[in-house]
């Protein structure tokens, strides 16, 4: 028999301020680097293989973010990269908001 848990998290106001900020930065570097790779593909016509270790110095403010947040953010966007190549019809990454 299987059984499962169910936890409800009830942050305090620094925490809740803590994972606003991990979710923008995972949001942004994902968005900067889609941008990067569709400049870097329109004039070079091969793909761009960036991490978000290279953002950091550009963005101070993402020293302050978890980085496996960040990895997660790269991870998926290199996934969908790899479906849409694989399967046209699946459709072009597009721009988190």
């Amino acid at each position: 028999m299987l059984k499962a848990y169910k936890y409800r998290l009830y942050p305090n106001e620094e925490q809740k301020n803590y994972f606003a900020n991990c979710f923008g930065c995972a949001r942004f570097i994902y968005n900067q680097m889609l941008s990067n790779k569709i400049d870097h593909y329109k004039e070079t016509k091969q793909m761009l293989n960036n991490t978000p270790a290279q953002y950091k110095e550009e963005f101070p403010f993402m020293k302050a973010v978890d980085s496996l947040a960040l990895a997660n953010a790269q991870q998926n966007l290199e996934r969908a990269y790899k479906n849409f190549f694989q399967d046209k019809s699946i459709g072009f990454p597009k721009f988190k908001s």
